[in-house]
Order: C-alpha cells, then sequence, then structure tokens
C-alpha cells in the first residue's frame, strides 16, 4: 500500500505550518506530544483525547496544543 498523505497548510498554535497528518491525534504525536498531556482544540472547540484520533484536519484549520508548564 502506498503513502498517500498530502501537505496541508493550518495554523498551529497561531503559526502558519505545512503538516503531512490528516487527524488531530497524529497531529499530536508528530510533534512531539505523544505520550504527555496536552489539551487540544480546533478551530477554537476543545478536543477531548476520545476524540482525537477521528478529529479530521483540513487546510486552514487553526490547531491548538497546549502542554501544561510547572514552575513559578
Amino acid at each position: 500500500m502506498s503513502d498517500l498523505r498530502q501537505e496541508m497548510m493550518v495554523v498551529l498554535n497561531g503559526n502558519p505550518s505545512v503538516v503531512l497528518v490528516d487527524n488531530l491525534a497524529a497531529l499530536v504525536a508528530d510533534n512531539g506530544y505523544h505520550g504527555r498531556r496536552v489539551a487540544t482544540a480546533l478551530n477554537g472547540v476543545f478536543v477531548p483525547v476520545d476524540q482525537r484520533a477521528t478529529t479530521t484536519l483540513r487546510p486552514g484549520d487553526r490547531i491548538e496544543i497546549l502542554a501544561a508548564r510547572q514552575g513559578g
């Protein structure tokens, strides 16, 4: 089976980004957050962890990945 993923332009954490993934779970993993506790939003709407794999991305989507920080 061939890999038919195509580039797509989205806005990730406020920055224009070209991605090769088609769902939110893959985008989270592709950006180094796999296994980390993060919050995600797509076009301003919170997306729970259990819905990320079925949340399809489209060109122009605005995605936020937010990780908690410690310290003071």
